[in-house]
């Protein structure tokens, strides 16, 4: 098995609702965002390019490509950054990580963030899944493909708000998968293929 996501960049409004539900499933620490939405536009975000009547923007979700040939795993001196022989999911063990942060240098996606202190919290009480990660001091945290949910049969977290229904998940070697069906047939692009990282994430275009 090897899980993997299919994001549709003609169906992407930018909404930014992949972005609240990774944030508050996995009540992610204040500044500490596993899933952005990128502008490819003007030079601030939701900004086009150009003017009317020819303005031009493109919204492109970014999260760790949980990559067949992570770039983050051979960095790190520790072993704190894994991928899952069982699914191809690339981990973050925040008992292990000692906090260099030589992975977030090694990921050319900018896909992870870091504790820089205690982690706190807009609200008083906890928010998300019963089962989401306790988050930690002095480590690296990255999108996990929401492990915790899939163990129990769910999807991640991000799939579940898309008002455009733009993202596809599933095995990417069951070709009978949503994410596989998606891919079929259409064009698509991996991120920064040609680092050799082997993204696990589809944009089709």
């Amino acid at each position: 098995m090897r899980y993997g996501m299919a994001i549709d960049l003609k169906r992407c409004i930018g909404c930014h609702a992949c972005s609240v539900a990774c944030k508050s499933n996995n009540n992610l620490p204040n500044h500490i965002w596993w899933n952005k939405v990128l502008t490819v536009g003007g030079e601030g975000m939701d900004t086009a390019s150009g003017t009317y009547p020819n303005a031009k923007i493109q919204y492109v979700p970014m999260n760790c490509q949980h990559c067949e040939n992570p770039a983050c795993v051979k960095a790190c001196p520790v072993g704190a950054t894994y991928k899952r022989d069982e699914d191809g999911i690339v981990i973050q063990d925040y008992d292990k990580c000692i906090g260099c942060r030589m992975c977030m240098v090694a990921c050319p996606y900018s896909a992870r963030s870091f504790n820089w202190s205690k982690p706190e919290y807009y609200l008083e009480h906890t928010l998300g899944d019963i089962d989401a990660p306790v988050h930690q001091y002095n480590v690296v945290e990255k999108c996990t493909f929401c492990v915790n949910r899939i163990a129990r049969g769910a999807e991640p977290a991000c799939m579940e708000l898309c008002i455009g229904r733009a993202r596809y998940w599933g095995d990417l070697d069951d070709p009978n998968s949503e994410v596989s069906k998606a891919i079929q047939g259409r064009n698509y692009v991996k991120m920064l293929e040609e680092k050799g990282t082997g993204p696990s994430v589809y944009y089709l275009t």
